[in-house]
């Protein structure tokens, strides 16, 4: 199973074709729908000033990034905890830039964060199709689902990394209960060989998502079904 890495990054400000930086970068990994209690932080001397407006979000002046490293001295840490993995970004396009932008300028070329990672799935798209016609920036969605026990004076990649799991979770379908855990892992040997015996080496299966309208379709049944069975924990 791929690996699972939620990545949010803090910025001197909005708009990376004008120059602007990378000041902090935060990722956290889930597997099996779990946290791992693995984690990747660092804040980054940006060289260069931190709009007001962005300070205003997350807190970090030039003051306290002074004596921070560099991209390029923990680069290498970074790749290496993301190397092979899904990652999980909210409005995606954002932090790709950045990123893309900060190994450009170490490594030159095209060198894209597409070269180390397996795939990238940008949960705002996620939320977008689960929710249409919503606001769905992560504050919204912690407010939709409800998720609590955050500090959320200060927005910082690690946090959010954190609380955008929650959201994901929540969004695709909840945690898995640990109590099942065991049970359920022979049940899914089974499941993953059935699946994958007939590909190919080196061929990935394919991604199945549901249409609005199937998705449409399944809440009905649902809904029927709590009506007629008089059970409201569907």
């Amino acid at each position: 199973m791929v690996k699972q890495i939620i990545l949010d990054t803090e910025t001197t400000g909005l708009d990376v074709k004008t120059g602007h930086r990378i000041i902090e970068i935060g990722c956290v990994e889930l597997s099996n729908r779990k946290f791992t209690g693995k984690e990747f932080q660092s804040y980054l001397n940006p060289d260069r000033s931190v709009d007001e407006g962005a300070e205003k979000v997350h807190g970090l002046n030039n003051e306290f990034l002074g004596d921070k490293p560099r991209f390029i001295e923990i680069v290498e840490d970074f790749l290496s905890f993301i190397d092979g993995s899904e990652l999980l970004i909210h409005n995606a396009e954002f932090d790709i830039g950045f990123l893309n932008q900060e190994l450009q300028l170490i490594r030159g070329g095209e060198v894209s964060i597409f070269d180390y990672v397996d795939s990238v799935t940008d949960t705002l798209q996620l939320a977008r199709q689960k929710h249409p016609g919503q606001r769905n920036s992560l504050d919204a969605l912690v407010q939709r689902y409800n998720i609590t026990g955050y500090d959320r004076g200060y927005h910082g990649a690690l946090l959010d990394s954190k609380i955008l799991g929650d959201v994901y979770l929540a969004i695709t379908g909840g945690q898995s209960n640990i109590k099942f855990e065991t049970e359920m892992d022979n049940v899914n040997e089974v499941n993953d060989n059935k699946n994958f015996k007939n590909l190919k080496d080196g061929e990935r299966p394919k991604l199945i998502t549901l249409s609005n309208k199937q998705e449409e379709l399944h809440a009905a049944y649902l809904t029927n079904m709590k009506r007629d069975s008089k059970v409201d924990n569907y």
